[in-house]
């Protein structure tokens, strides 16, 4: 399974740190122990899926432990019927990086 996730806290961080909320996030990401690539925008991530969709609640849950006031999440999720076919990041995207 491969996924794109935007997390979107308000505000996104503190004066101190303008990025905050959105870093708890992808720390969660960097912890979880499956590839993902941080975009400007968002984060991409590929796992099995059981894992994936832990991974993505738990990203959605840290900008509030992180002193979000209320988080909007977008995601999108690309996975095959066939188990041995799943996207892959590389896969999807390996011809255009330099």
């Amino acid at each position: 399974m491969i996924v794109d996730i935007e997390c979107i806290p308000q505000p996104l961080g503190t004066p101190g740190d303008q990025y905050k909320h959105v870093e708890a996030a992808i720390a969660v990401a960097q912890r979880s122990g499956l590839k993902y690539v941080v975009n400007p925008m968002s984060t991409s991530i590929e796992g099995p899926a059981d894992a994936v969709w832990v991974l993505l609640r738990t990203m959605h849950d840290a900008c509030l432990a992180s002193g979000a006031e209320h988080v909007i999440t977008i995601i999108k999720v690309g996975e095959d019927a066939d188990a041995d076919k799943q996207p892959t990041i590389d896969g999807l995207t390996g011809k255009f990086q330099s």
